[in-house]
């Protein structure tokens, strides 16, 4: 039973990286996303029945991609309505044998990967579902994850799903990128959803991992491609240098059994300074393209003060309060003005972010976000408020569900109960003397 709940575990962490390439390189051959993904959940439980058993291939990608072309070709033979599309992908198939199928994952079904994105923001479909459904399948997050992110309810968010499957579905959306005018229309859109992909990597919605590097390398090459196809669109440039340089920090935002280490308590000097420099150097790209920064370009400049200080302590707190403001302007909504809060206390003092963050707490789409407890505890700590800090840690503990995000959230409640405990004791007086 070990060794089999083991092997699902492996299997669950090879899913997570391989089906957005499956999904993309199925869809390319069945010409519905929709039936993609169920074929590539067909190849997935096949996986689960079979590797735990004979033991996981060399390459699971390409075992995948063959159990679900196999499974592809038995469902096209069997549905005669399906006749015209058959004969179309089996005259093309000849031609993708298993010899290229890992050449395959590492080199077209790359460019597969942008132009699923592409398919699924097709704007026939709402700003929400394009997101959710983009999400699901080259995320590889799981509908509750995507509620979370959209802090919406999951029913919502799986009929969503189903529906932008449908009608894509039934419109046969072309799965390719768009060029001209259509490209641009659905630029927005893409960007967000790659924006949200290198989110989830780098700071996982659950899970043991706080982080899912592979997921954030994903995002970061599909944006450069981006950057190439829309040279002339500086939100573009700006999301990449944002990527960049968050992603220069990797190496430390974790220590050596893998708990998280915040921003300000991270060895500097093992940022990856290459990505600073093409961050910076993308960012500059946006700015000199002669039009106001958008929200990715600000978000970047933020990054990039933290990037440009040696130390915490030189950190330019004073200009990242002044973006944050710039960007809730620009993109306004509760998180950015969460974000915002925390720069005001690390600016002009702790007293100030609080009340920032106090105005947050009636806030609908905050009721159930854990890092609105988790800021206002780091606020009342540095106040002396050890006791309040304490149920905000215990409170964003049971809100998140990232393993090691609780931990560090109940490990700041218990260091609140040591500081509350040492404070009773100095305040209790030595008996006095007996006369």
């Amino acid at each position: 039973m070990a060794r089999t709940s083991d092997a699902h575990r492996t299997i669950d962490a090879i899913w997570r990286i391989e089906s957005p390439k499956l999904i993309a390189g199925l869809t390319r051959m069945v010409r519905d996303v929709g039936l993609a993904e169920d074929l590539a959940q067909d190849a997935l439980v096949a996986a689960l029945e079979r590797w735990p058993e004979s033991s996981i291939p060399d390459n699971p990608g390409a075992w995948l991609m063959t159990t679900a072309k196999r499974r592809a070709i038995d469902l096209l033979r069997r549905n005669k309505t399906r006749d015209r599309k058959y004969e179309e992908w089996g005259r093309s198939a000849e031609t993708f044998t298993e010899d290229d199928l890992e050449r395959g994952l590492d080199g077209e079904i790359g460019d597969d990967l942008l132009r699923l994105i592409f398919m699924t923001c097709h704007p026939m479909l709402s700003r929400e579902a394009r997101v959710a459904l983009t999400l699901r399948l080259l995320g590889g997050l799981a509908t509750d994850e995507i509620a979370r992110a959209f802090l919406a309810a999951e029913a919502t968010i799986a009929q969503r799903i189903v529906r932008a499957k449908r009608t894509l579905s039934a419109a046969r959306a072309a799965f390719e990128v768009p060029e001209g005018e259509a490209l641009k229309e659905r630029l927005a859109a893409v960007l967000e959803v790659i924006y949200l992909m290198f989110n989830e990597g780098y700071a996982a919605t659950s899970g043991g991992q706080w982080m899912r590097p592979l997921l954030c390398q994903e995002a970061l090459r599909l944006g450069r491609m981006l950057a190439e196809l829309a040279p002339r669109e500086p939100e573009a440039h700006g999301l990449v240098a944002l990527m960049e340089i968050q992603s220069s920090r990797f190496k430390t935002r974790v220590d050596a059994s893998g708990e998280p280490v915040l921003l300000l308590d991270q060895n500097r000097a093992l940022w990856d300074h290459l990505l600073i420099r093409r961050g910076l150097s993308a960012l500059d790209r946006a700015g000199k393209l002669g039009q106001p920064l958008g929200p990715y370009a600000l978000q970047a400049s933020i990054a990039a003060c933290h990037a440009s200080a040696r130390t915490a302590e030189e950190t330019d707190w004073v200009r990242i309060a002044a973006l944050y403001e710039a960007l809730s302007r620009a993109a306004p909504s509760p998180v950015v003005e969460l974000n915002r809060a925390v720069a005001i206390a690390m600016a002009f003092g702790p007293a100030f972010g609080l009340q920032l963050a106090d105005e947050l707490a009636a806030e609908p789409a905050l009721k159930d976000y854990y890092l609105l407890p988790s800021v206002r505890g780091d606020l009342l700590a540095k106040l002396g408020r050890h006791a309040e800090a304490r149920a905000e840690f215990e409170r964003a503990a049971s809100l998140t569900r990232n393993e090691r995000e609780r931990a560090l959230m109940r490990r700041r409640a218990a260091e609140c109960d040591a500081a509350a405990a040492g404070e009773a004791d100095t305040s209790v007086k030595p008996e006095q003397p007996a006369t």
